[in-house]
């Protein structure tokens, strides 16, 4: 007997009950395969073994209990003869199959013509390598799911599409000298992490990547990261830990003073070249 694909490894995600707008595309989605399926006289197991799917997934997607994967919306289009009334949802259901904060953010950072970040602990999301962010995940207390480090890692990977925005937006990022020597992920993940950092400041000129070493004794932010985003009518949002309780930030007084602390930071950091150099150095000690 063959075994159908949710009996080894389930696809898509489960539905966040506390995003709302996310649950409701979802939901939609849902009614509209029932709506074809019933349509066509299948029933649910029909469809399932039709296009390779348990009974099981069939109900959790039509009820709205489960986040299909694009493969999965073309192979039920196909089978119930949907003209691509049903593979066109595709695109909603890919905007909500990440978290909601994530997707906030994201929407934030397609729109932003500036994106700073300070980072102390680990390198820039932006500018992590699928491993190293994997290894990320995969460490937190208290543990993810393996299907949350999944859809969390799928999450941050796909941020990396504002590289390729034309034009692109100004990025500039500082490090803190130990998120380049603390080996995440073993001395492998470590070292691609590294390389990476490397290729992507030479493919986009875009980036500007600073070094905080450890031997500058204070800096403006000792105690966190620092978030800036700007966008092109002239506002702004930021967000620190250090700062107006870690909330995000779009009061000009209150953007001022992360603007100041940032600002602060850069000029005390290596220069992006002697950074480069530096990453290129401790990739030679590894």
């Amino acid at each position: 007997m063959s075994v159908s694909v949710d009996e080894t490894e389930e696809p898509g995600w489960e539905v966040d009950p506390e995003d709302e707008s996310g649950a409701a595309v979802v939901a939609a989605v849902g009614r509209q395969i029932r709506k074809w399926r019933e349509s066509k006289g299948l029933r649910a197991a029909e469809l399932g073994e039709r296009i390779g799917y348990g009974e099981d997934l069939i109900r959790k997607v039509e009820r709205g209990a489960r986040i299909p994967r694009t493969e999965f919306l073309d192979k039920v289009d196909d089978a119930l003869g949907a003209g691509g009334l049903i593979a066109v949802m595709k695109a909603d259901v890919a905007e909500v199959r990440y978290p909601k904060k994530v997707r906030d953010l994201a929407r934030l950072e397609a729109r932003a013509v500036e994106i700073g970040g300070y980072e102390s602990n680990y390198v820039h999301g932006l500018l992590q390598t699928p491993d190293y962010a994997r290894a990320l995940f995969e460490m937190r207390q208290p543990a993810y799911s393996q299907e949350e480090v999944e859809r969390n890692l799928a999450a941050r990977m796909a941020r990396r599409a504002v590289y390729d925005r034309s034009p692109a937006p100004a990025l500039s990022f500082v490090l803190e000298e130990a998120t380049l020597r603390r080996p995440i992920g073993g001395t492998m993940v470590w070292r691609q992490q590294l390389q990476y950092l490397l290729e992507v400041c030479q493919l986009h000129r875009s980036i500007a990547l600073q070094v905080m070493p450890t031997h500058v004794d204070a800096h403006a932010s000792m105690d966190g990261r620092i978030e800036m985003l700007k966008f092109g009518d002239g506002t702004a949002v930021g967000r620190s830990p250090g700062a107006f309780n870690g909330r995000p930030v779009s009061d000009l007084k209150q953007l001022r003073i992360l603007e100041l602390r940032y600002g602060m930071i850069r000029a005390q950091a290596l220069t992006p070249r002697e950074s480069l150099v530096f990453i290129e150095h401790v990739l030679g000690e590894t």
